[in-house]
């Protein structure tokens, strides 16, 4: 795709962080654009803010891990706008950190349920209305930076984002093996200053009670976020996430890397797959 204007853009996870992003540069492109979100507060301010731009917007509550959700979300599409151009599968959560046993069950069901199933009925229900367009479409699926290294500090985070990254890559293929006007791209973000790391003010009533799940208040998280940047993190913007997600699209460019310091970890951990090595141990730097 490299025209946007009046096109329509689904975005979930689109009321706050890399989704309102992408979100705020769809209306400077002229899209129009549905907004789906599972915080009722973040997505009624998200309306008002890209109202307030010029732009039409939709606001669908959508929580993704629900299919009937998902098919609800397109079906307001379709009716409001008559067409889906840009699938935008941006929601996601952080869960807790801990190894595979420590994480609960519940908080497995919870990220696998946002992270993967999110993603998994959003390509099953859109695509099939995206392949009936035949029009020039482009799909966007939100991994991380997480889903290309080999290790990560929440077990369910990290398993779902190597899978976000698998089934981009299937999509890709299947959709130009079949001769599709559809392109893919997967993005890989690293350290982005969104609200990801309070992901549990997210977790629904079924979910709750576990200890380790109260949300961070918004003066930690804000804490967090420096103290990263002083010590030589890098933490881009949403905004300039979005940036490079558009230059993606119009490049019909596959994966989208944000944080290049990130490329030597991939390399590594290529190499030892390659060399049969085991999986490097100790402490691993992240800095720019």
């Amino acid at each position: 795709m490299k025209e946007f204007k009046d096109k329509v853009a689904v975005i979930t996870g689109a009321a706050s962080g890399i989704g309102l992003g992408m979100a705020k540069r769809c209306i400077q492109e002229g899209m129009r654009v549905v907004l789906a979100d599972v915080e009722q507060a973040a997505l009624d301010r998200a309306e008002k803010e890209l109202s307030a731009m010029g732009g039409t917007v939709l606001p669908v509550l959508t929580d993704v891990s629900r299919l009937h959700q998902v098919e609800a979300l397109a079906k307001k599409t379709v009716e409001a706008f008559g067409a889906c151009h840009l699938l935008c599968n941006n929601a996601g959560v952080s869960g807790m950190e801990g190894s595979i046993w420590e994480n609960s069950q519940t908080d497995w069901e919870w990220v696998v349920g946002v992270n993967l199933w999110g993603i998994i009925h959003g390509l099953r229900v859109f695509i099939p209305v995206m392949l009936a367009q035949d029009t020039e479409c482009h799909v966007v699926n939100t991994a991380s930076t997480a889903g290309l290294l080999p290790y990560h500090p929440g077990a369910a985070y990290h398993v779902t984002k190597h899978a976000v990254v698998a089934l981009s890559e299937h999509l890709y293929r299947s959709l130009a093996e079949k001769g599709a006007k559809i392109k893919a791209s997967v993005l890989c973000p690293g350290f982005v200053k969104t609200r990801i790391l309070s992901s549990s003010r997210n977790l629904p009533l079924e979910y709750q009670g576990n200890p380790a799940a109260k949300p961070m208040s918004s003066g930690s998280e804000e804490a967090a976020w420096n103290y990263l940047v002083r010590n030589g993190f890098k933490v881009l913007s949403p905004d300039e996430v979005a940036d490079a997600v558009f230059a993606a699209i119009k490049e019909e460019r596959f994966y989208i890397l944000t944080h290049p310091e990130f490329n030597e970890l991939v390399r590594k951990r290529m190499e030892n797959i390659i060399q049969g090595q085991n999986p490097p141990l100790g402490p691993v730097s992240f800095r720019s």
